[in-house]
């Protein structure tokens, strides 16, 4: 049954679960009088101010859970200062899909970083909250945030996951996402967070990703390392000449079967390596960003999107921030990138990392993401380019205009570029 209305444990009001349970309307439609109440609720709005009227209620797609919507509010003259009227909703839940609605835990960590983020002096920029709730027992939650507005007022463009070369100045933009995740982590790590407000993101690195992949054995590895050297041969133009052979596939299938018998070892390994832990935005790329230039003219960034936000192994943000960035990027930068996260994360009063040990992190860490979710990539381009032939690219049409196989298609060349050019030996050494 579904519940058009729940209560959730942050605020003591009910919220809409869905779109179609708001009614946008004239001015005292219940789209209004229930944003007075939430923003009420939540301080947002004093408890004489009112959201007057609706000018706009629109649904609008994107993401991978639950359903959204655009909202242009009008509040009354005495409680209008400093509040957004473009706002963006978005709910945990999607009815009337249920592979979408499986996503919906996600906001749990969502809503408890809204309040964290609302806190003075927070170190990087986020979209403003006005509401966040969510119920345990259903999975049902809601966020209403102001609404970032893209080219617009010095903003640039939104950029879409992996197609850097659209963006202008690549590396410039991952400084600016690696300076405000370094500056994040530093910032939680110093102790000028609230302790009660950090402690609701407790270490838990398995936690950190979107669902669980299938249980792997030997035999299912063996068959996913064979089916990708059969399509380095297949695909030759698919992926770059260092990796797209088969005496590279043979070699990192070897070593995958290592990975795979050290899962646990590996997980174990990032998270008692205490110093490199730290709370993180786990998925910060380019689209989950946005950009505009400060008085100095320098690059700087905010980030939104923060489903499965938690304290984690900061290599694990790194994979994060980087997966869909231009193989060219990790061969020319990675090293300058490292340098510049762990001297943020010191300069905000966090731990002096080692540069070194955060790549033998990143190595083990994106490794594991390889053998365990993307070695499926090519059955993926298989099932999606059922006819195409051994001249395809990467920028065919069809992947290039498809994100759903552009970005795993480019996050497994990441990975297998990472691993030949970067030895996994001495990070698999320090398991052992």
């Amino acid at each position: 049954m579904i519940e058009d209305w729940v209560t959730g444990r942050e605020h003591g009001v009910a919220f809409p679960a869905h779109p179609g349970a708001l009614q946008c309307g004239d001015s005292r439609s219940l789209t209004a009088m229930s944003l007075t109440t939430m923003f009420r609720a939540s301080g947002a709005l004093g408890r004489h101010g009112e959201v007057v009227r609706v000018h706009r209620c629109d649904e609008t797609s994107g993401g991978s859970t639950g359903r959204k919507l655009v909202l242009d509010v009008e509040y009354d003259a005495a409680c209008a200062s400093g509040l957004p009227s473009a706002l963006f909703v978005k709910f945990s839940r999607d009815f009337d899909d249920p592979l979408r609605d499986r996503g919906r835990t996600q906001m749990d960590a969502e809503v408890r970083f809204a309040g964290l983020s609302s806190t003075p002096g927070f170190p990087i920029a986020v979209p403003r909250v006005l509401f966040a709730d969510y119920d345990d027992a259903t999975g049902t939650g809601i966020l209403v945030t102001e609404r970032i507005t893209f080219d617009a007022n010095g903003i640039e463009p939104h950029y879409p996951k992996c197609l850097d070369d659209e963006m202008p100045d690549p590396v410039g933009h991952y400084r600016a996402l690696l300076t405000a995740l370094g500056r994040l982590a530093g910032t939680a790590r110093s102790g000028a967070m609230p302790d009660e407000l950090v402690a609701r993101f407790p270490v838990d690195l398995r936690a950190a990703a979107l669902g669980e992949p299938m249980p792997l054995t030997a035999d299912r590895l063996s068959r996913r390392i064979s089916r990708l050297a059969e399509f380095v041969e297949a695909y030759p133009r698919l992926l770059p000449a260092n990796v797209g052979n088969r005496r590279f596939v043979a070699r990192m299938g070897s070593q995958a079967h290592e990975v795979m018998c050290q899962e646990s070892a590996i997980w174990n390994h990032l998270a008692t390596t205490t110093d490199y832990l730290a709370l993180c935005h786990w998925n910060a790329n380019v689209d989950n960003a946005w950009f505009w230039r400060g008085p100095d003219g320098a690059l700087r960034c905010g980030l939104m999107d923060w489903g499965c936000v938690s304290q984690m192994n900061v290599a694990m943000a790194v994979w994060g921030c980087l997966s869909g960035a231009e193989t060219a990027t990790w061969d020319g930068h990675l090293d300058e990138l490292l340098q510049l996260l762990v001297t943020e994360v010191a300069e905000s009063g966090g731990p002096r990392l080692d540069p070194a040990t955060l790549l033998s992190h990143l190595q083990l860490y994106v490794a594991l993401m390889g053998v365990t979710w993307l070695l499926d990539v090519p059955a993926l381009v298989r099932r999606r380019l059922p006819d195409t032939g051994p001249g395809v690219t990467p920028d065919d049409p069809r992947i290039r205009g498809d994100e759903g196989v552009r970005a795993p298609l480019l996050m497994l060349t990441n990975v297998l570029n990472l691993w030949e050019t970067r030895p996994l030996d001495d990070a698999l050494d320090a398991l052992r």
